[in-house]
């Protein structure tokens, strides 16, 4: 049984590639481990030759790819002590002028499920081109992806390529974000590697026990028939929260509208969005005093009037959370570094959007059947860009 379903039947429905992607992850965090204890030595002499004081880290990727970024740009930033920022290819290579910097030593790290998406060429491209120190990282799921095939000849690139089975058959990105996310968490915490093994052990089994028994939770959830979701988070968290809601968007083809925004955010206008089909999910901080905050906001939308449902997902358990929210789910786990509980929890996004895609008869595996939107992007057309100093930046079509 997979997600309640027989194989059988989750070919039927259209969806066995994604439900069989979610359910694997934990099993495919400790391979992960595995390839980076593997290379250690490798990206221990890469970082020591590319990482300084003076070094700019940068993470890139589109959808999926760029929000690994976003999640994990603060950890990463505390464990190097060097400047880390997440900037989408697709702003890298709508607006260059903007990210480029020229003089500023440079780790470019692109995240690619297929590593065929225009602009994840576009923007190694145009980095490449226009900075004067560069080095890449690129964390890939596909070894023959046309990223591969570009960069494999820089010989200032290091080439991280996952195990088969992350690369998605399904639409919508599961094991390739929950994989590529660990791998560049791995990467830059070389030095502590062996510290991490229990952390990667511990939300693996977590991880087992919750596609295992959790899926219940979230079936119910969806059979509340919900029409639209929010999703809130603070920190690191706000940027999965941004990846649990294009997973529900993604995986019912926009039936059920859905938005992100940040724990304090949320007060500023996105509240109205707010009705009484809306299911809200808030994602509990590790950080007490973050924990504050969203106490308060728990408050005025529990006992706001319009009738909506209040889930929050916790790693502990908290009997004042219990008091006000509609569902509760308590991961219940050991310690972990903040981060990494955010690998646990973005499982219960990735069943809510399964079930919600099953229930209004959208084949999980193939949402938008009419091709509007596609597994890897298709139109976009790149166009030349040159950055010459002492002159304005000149776009050539």
């Amino acid at each position: 049984m997979i997600l309640g379903y027989e194989m059988e039947d989750l070919k039927k429905l259209n969806g066995h590639h994604t439900a069989q992607e979610i359910v694997q992850q934990p099993a495919l965090w400790k391979q992960i481990y595995g390839l980076i204890e593997k290379d250690r030595q490798r990206i221990a002499d890469f970082l020591k030759a590319n990482v300084d004081s003076k070094t700019r880290i940068l993470f890139t990727g589109a959808g999926s790819s760029d929000y690994i970024g976003e999640v994990i740009k603060s950890h990463v930033k505390s464990c190097t002590n060097v400047r880390v920022e997440a900037v989408a290819t697709t702003d890298i290579v709508a607006n260059p002028q903007e990210v480029i910097e020229r003089d500023v030593k440079t780790v470019l790290v692109s995240f690619a499920r297929s590593g065929n998406s225009p602009e994840s060429i576009g923007a190694y491209r145009i980095m490449q081109e226009n900075t004067e120190r560069i080095a890449h990282v690129i964390i890939t799921c596909n070894k023959d992806g046309n990223l591969v095939s570009e960069a494999g000849e820089n010989g200032n690139c290091f080439m991280l390529i996952l195990p088969e089975e992350t690369n998605d058959k399904g639409f919508a990105m599961t094991s390739s974000f929950s994989c590529m996310l660990l791998a560049a968490l791995l990467f830059f915490h070389i030095h502590m590697l062996d510290e991490d093994k229990k952390y990667v052990d511990t939300i693996s089994g977590l991880g087992e026990r919750i596609v295992r028994e959790d899926w219940k939770k979230m079936r119910d959830l969806s059979g509340c028939n919900p029409g639209r979701a929010v999703y809130l988070g603070a920190g690191y968290l706000s940027g999965m929260a941004r990846e649990m809601a294009l997973k529900n968007m993604e995986l019912t083809n926009g039936k059920i509208a859905t938005m992100q925004e940040t724990i304090l955010g949320f007060r500023h206008g996105p509240k109205t969005f707010m009705d009484k089909d809306t299911d809200v999910f808030v994602l509990m901080s590790r950080s007490e005093y973050t924990n504050q905050y969203i106490r308060d906001l728990l408050k005025e939308i529990y006992h706001d009037t319009r009738k909506h449902k209040l889930i929050v997902i916790s790693w502990e358990k908290d009997e004042e959370i219990e008091k006000i929210s509609d569902a509760c789910i308590f991961v219940e786990g050991e310690q972990v570094p903040d981060v990494y509980s955010a690998l646990v929890y973005v499982l219960y996004g990735q069943m809510f959007a399964f079930f919600n895609s099953v229930r209004l008869g959208i084949e999980p595996d193939n949402p938008s059947p009419d091709g509007s939107v596609n597994r890897v992007v298709k139109g976009v057309v790149l166009h030349s860009y040159y950055n010459v100093p002492g002159r304005e930046c000149e776009v050539v079509v």
